[in-house]
C-alpha cells in the first residue's frame, strides 16, 4: 500500500493580535519557530514500524488552506496537535471523499474518540506503536476495524525502531527531535502530554537513544537535539548514564525537565560536557497561591517554591541555560501575577522565558473540572487551545484581564533591553560558577 504519513504543524494564537505579538516578540518568535520546524516524531516512529511492502511517505501541512492537491496516497496517518484538529479533519474528510483510508490518533483523539470518529475511517486511542501493524495488516485485508484502543497494552520504549530520520529533507528543519523516556510521575491539573497515553513513567535504554542520535547525525553532521521528553531527569542515576553516553556524541540538546535536577550536583556537573545548553523547566507561578493544588498527587510543585530562586542560580552556574515557563491565570493568581512574575525573571535572570495562559485541553482534569464549574468559554473550541488564547472564566480576573496581561508582560519580558539583561546574567552566573569550579569551560552561550 501507499502510506501518506501527514503531521499538521505551525501552531499560531488564534487571537490576531496575539499572533502579530508573536510575528513581531523575540521570546514568542524564536520558540515558535523551534516548535514550527520539529518534524513529527510519532509518524517518523510509525514509519520505521511499517513493513517494507508498503511505500512510505512523510508530509506537512502549515495551512490547509494552501493545500489544493493533496498526496497522494491509499491509506493516510494524520497527526495534530488539538489547536489545529479541525484542520486535520477537514484534510481527513476530504482523502475520505477520494475513497483513501484516513486514520488518527495522539493525544486530541484519545481524549475525544468519538469527535473524532466523525471524520476519520480509523482513529487508534493510546500508544499508536502497540496497534500500528496490526491496523495496516487489516487494512490490506480489507478487515479494518474502526477503533484500535492501545490502552491495555504497554509498549516497552526498549523495542522502539530507529524512527526514519531519512525520510525528512535536512535543510527543512533547525532541530531534530529524540525521545529517551514517555511520561512523567506527577500529575498537573493542565497538562496534556504523554500521560494522557501512557500512566507509567518508562524509560529508553541508554544505549537505544545513542543509536537514534548516531541516525541523526547520518543526516545532519552537527544537529541540534530536541528530547521529546516530558520530564527527562526523573530517574537520577539513568540521567547520568545517559549524560555520560551522550558526552561521546559532541552534539548539543535542548529537554524539559523539572526543577529537581538542581539538587543532583553530579548530573548537573556532567551536563554541559554532555551537550545540554538548555533546560526548560515548569515554574508555573511565583507565588505560593498559584502553585498550590498544581500538581494532585502531592502538591509537589509547591513544595518546591522556597527553592526556585536558588535552582536557577546553581543550573545556570553549571552553564546550562534554564528556560522558565510560567502559566498565567491560575486559579490562586490575580492581576498582581503579572508584576511577579516580571520582578522574579528579573531577579532570578533565566536566559530564557516563556509565558503561557492556563489552557484547558480536553483529556485533562483542568478542562474537566472547568466543565464541571461552567467556566469554559466555548466548549469545543479547539482552535483557540494556543497557550495564548483565553477559553475560560478566570477566578482572579477577567478574561479580558487575562488576555491583556498577557500582551503587556510579554511586551516587558522580550524586549530586547530585557531579553540582553537575562543573557548578560546567565553568562554573570556562568562565570562564577566556572570561578568556583562548578563548569566546564567557559564559552559563549548559544541560543
Amino acid at each position: 500500500m501507499k502510506i501518506a504519513l501527514i503531521a499538521m504543524s505551525g501552531i499560531r494564537a488564534h487571537n490576531p493580535e496575539l499572533t502579530e505579538m508573536g510575528m513581531t516578540l523575540p521570546g514568542f518568535v524564536e520558540r515558535g519557530q523551534a516548535i514550527a520546524s520539529l518534524p513529527s516524531l510519532s509518524l517518523l516512529t510509525l514509519a520505521a514500524l511499517t513493513p517494507e511492502r508498503h511505500q512510505v511517505s512523510y508530509h506537512e501541512i502549515h495551512d490547509i488552506a494552501d493545500v489544493h492537491e493533496l498526496p497522494d496516497a491509499e491509506v493516510v496517518a494524520i497527526a495534530t496537535f488539538t489547536a489545529q484538529v479541525k484542520d486535520a479533519y477537514q484534510l481527513s474528510d476530504r482523502y475520505r471523499k477520494e475513497g483513501v483510508t484516513t486514520v488518527m490518533g495522539g493525544l486530541h483523539v484519545t481524549s475525544c474518540p468519538d469527535e473524532a470518529l466523525g471524520h476519520a475511517d480509523i482513529i487508534v486511542i493510546g500508544e499508536g506503536e502497540v496497534v500500528w501493524c496490526r491496523l495496516l495488516d487489516d487494512v490490506e485485508s480489507g478487515q479494518a476495524e474502526r477503533v484500535y484502543d492501545a490502552r491495555s497494552c504497554e509498549w516497552d520504549l526498549a523495542e522502539a525502531p530507529i524512527p526514519r530520520f531519512d525520510l525528512l529533507d535536512a535543510e527543512d528543519y533547525n532541530r531534530i527531535t529524540v525521545q529517551t523516556n514517555r511520561g512523567c510521575p506527577w500529575r498537573c491539573e493542565f497538562c496534556a502530554s504523554s500521560i494522557l497515553l501512557t500512566p507509567r513513567y518508562k524509560i529508553k535504554p541508554v544505549s537505544r537513544v545513542i543509536e537514534e542520535i548516531r541516525a541523526v547525525k547520518d543526516s545532519w553532521p552537527r544537529p541540534f537535539i530536541e528530547f521529546a521528553d516530558d520530564n527527562s531527569f526523573v530517574n537520577k542515576r539513568r540521567s547520568r548514564e545517559l549524560a555520560e553516553a551522550m558526552a561521546s556524541e559532541g552534539v548539543r540538546w535542548f529537554t524539559e525537565t523539572d526543577i529537581s535536577v538542581a539538587d543532583d550536583p553530579e548530573l548537573l556537573g556532567m551536563l554541559r560536557e554532555a551537550g545540554c545548553a538548555e533546560v526548560l523547566i515548569g515554574l508555573e507561578s511565583p507565588s505560593v497561591g498559584g502553585l498550590d493544588g498544581v500538581e494532585l498527587k502531592r502538591n509537589w510543585k509547591l513544595r518546591q517554591i522556597e527553592g526556585y530562586r536558588e535552582a536557577i542560580t546553581r543550573i545556570q552556574e553549571h552553564g546550562v541555560a534554564v528556560n522558565a515557563c510560567f502559566v498565567l491565570g491560575l486559579d490562586g493568581d490575580g492581576p498582581e501575577i503579572f508584576d511577579a512574575v516580571e520582578l522574579f525573571v528579573t531577579e532570578t535572570k533565566p536566559f530564557d522565558v516563556q509565558i503561557t495562559v492556563q489552557t484547558p485541553f480536553p483529556g485533562t482534569p483542568l478542562y474537566d473540572r472547568l466543565r464541571t464549574e461552567g467556566r469554559l468559554l466555548e466548549e469545543g473550541a479547539w482552535e483557540k487551545c494556543t497557550l495564548f488564547d483565553v477559553n475560560y472564566l478566570p477566578l482572579g480576573m477577567t478574561p479580558e484581564r487575562l488576555e491583556r496581561g498577557l500582551i503587556e508582560l510579554g511586551q516587558r519580558l522580550y524586549s530586547e533591553e530585557a531579553t540582553r539583561s537575562r543573557r548578560r546574567g546567565f553568562i554573570r552566573q556562568w562565570r562564577e560558577g566556572r570561578r568556583a569550579g562548578r563548569s566546564a569551560e567557559f564559552e559563549e552561550p548559544v541560543a
